[in-house]
């Protein structure tokens, strides 16, 4: 006999979480399935641990940039095995944390692969679950690539939990996880080389700052391969050779090892979909403007596991969640809303974003000025030794409102936050100007981009 649950939420990251503990708290009979250990991608296996190394690295590059202004930093290096060490006393709780939590609030919680059997039936191992809704939340996985010797590339995964580190490292792909794995791994002293297939790496962000960051990554010592597509990988007396380009242009390099940085799709492979009658993509389960299924009204997706239009990010997923939640216990009554989300590449110095690209906006047809300039020489990089560092901000003509942000340099990811806001709450670009900021601090160089 099934049980029978008010809701089945499959995964247990941010999404699954906020969709779990609002309707539980709403008196909804609730069980939570994950496959993996319970926590999901962001505080396991991403962007925590993630930032963890990166917060290791800065350290060592503020002191290395401070070097002849009163620093002496010669001695300073990264221990690999300490850095995995202290970044586990964050990941390693968190699954027994995150289950506890679960059963105390009620949930049921449930380890093992979940497959569909019916529009609202899942199976898990032996167990077969009847929710009056399911709501699909299992987030993100590596694309597949279709290379020959793909089987031979490391996870993401499988990097953020190394013991020790490779001397000498290929990333496939040049978006989030290569540029901040690079600048990570380059300072605690690998040989990194980037291989991109397109013309420029990081092609949401704008085209100029990219272009320093690509400088400053080529100056730390990384080498950085545009148009460069990798074609295959494999093993050579016991090291990695990676293939890349046409047959008249082809290259090789030699690694320790290979990491796939080419993409995610959604992790959803597993669930018989079709069981279900759910329609989905490459991005996810198809979803309305509810973020309901578009063939199974049984259905909800959120965060990474949907086709949703936002972007796959931990604070959109919680948000999501937490409207899925809203939808479920209420009828479909709130629709997200994607304006003015930052999101930001943990590079050193980090490059951020927030609303639309130049010629985002152009193709949508804004007039618009485009404040922009390079600030090594302003007294916020000068003082910490950043070399590389600019923005460019788009104030709409005739409305004063902020179009979009993008800035490169240190604490980006923290004053575009300042820009997010003033974009969501429709303050004027002449209205943030005027604001008194604290000073002297990145928050006061925001009058000066406007």
């Amino acid at each position: 006999m099934p049980r029978n649950f008010d809701i089945v939420v499959i995964g247990s990251g941010s999404a699954a979480s906020a969709v779990a503990f609002r309707c539980r708290a709403a008196g909804r009979n609730m069980a939570i399935i994950d496959v993996r250990p319970f926590g999901g991608t962001c505080a396991l296996r991403g962007c925590d641990p993630k930032k963890v190394l990166v917060g290791a690295a800065e350290t060592l590059d503020r002191a290395r940039r401070g070097e002849g202004s009163g620093v002496a930093a010669e001695s300073l290096r990264l221990v690999w095995r300490d850095l995995m060490r202290f970044k586990r006393t964050f990941t390693t709780p968190v699954p027994a944390q995150r289950e506890e939590k679960f059963t105390q609030a009620g949930v049921v919680a449930l380890h093992g692969q979940a497959r569909f059997i019916g529009p609202s039936t899942v199976q898990v191992g032996e167990e077969v679950l009847e929710g009056r809704y399911v709501v699909i939340a299992s987030g993100q996985t590596p694309a597949h690539l279709g290379i020959p010797g793909e089987e031979l590339l490391t996870t993401s995964e499988a990097f953020l939990d190394l013991d020790e580190l490779p001397r000498r490292i290929v990333f496939v792909g040049g978006g989030y996880i290569a540029m901040e794995f690079a600048h990570i791994a380059a300072r605690a002293g690998a040989r990194v080389t980037i291989l991109h297939r397109d013309r420029q790496p990081l092609p949401r962000f704008d085209p100029g700052l990219v272009g320093q960051l690509v400088a400053r990554t080529r100056e730390l010592g990384v080498t950085v391969e545009l148009e460069t597509e990798v074609t295959a990988v494999e093993a050579r007396q016991g090291q990695l050779f990676v293939h890349a380009g046409a047959a008249e242009r082809a290259r090789g390099w030699e690694a320790d090892m290979v990491v796939h940085a080419a993409g995610r799709v959604a992790d959803i492979d597993g669930m018989n979909l079709a069981a279900a009658g759910v329609e989905w993509g490459r991005h996810g389960v198809k979803v309305n403007e509810y973020l309901q299924s578009v063939s199974n009204p049984k259905v909800y997706a959120a965060g990474d596991a949907a086709a949703s239009g936002g972007p796959p990010l931990t604070p959109v997923a919680g948000y999501e969640g937490a409207i899925v939640a809203e939808n479920v216990l209420g009828g479909n009554c709130v629709r997200p809303s994607y304006h003015a989300i930052p999101t930001v590449v943990f590079t050193i110095p980090p490059l951020a974003a927030v609303g639309l690209t130049e010629q985002e906006a152009r193709d949508q047809g804004f007039k618009f000025v485009a404040h922009t300039a390079a600030t090594a020489d302003w007294y916020s990089s000068r003082r910490v030794g950043e070399k590389f560092s600019g923005y460019n901000v788009l104030v709409e003509a005739g409305t004063d409102y902020i179009l979009g942000a993008h800035l490169l340099g240190d604490q980006a990811e923290e004053t575009i936050n300042l820009f997010a806001l003033a974009m969501r709450s429709g303050l004027r670009a002449a209205e943030l100007q005027k604001t008194l900021f604290s000073y002297p601090t990145h928050g006061s160089d925001v009058q000066y981009m406007l």
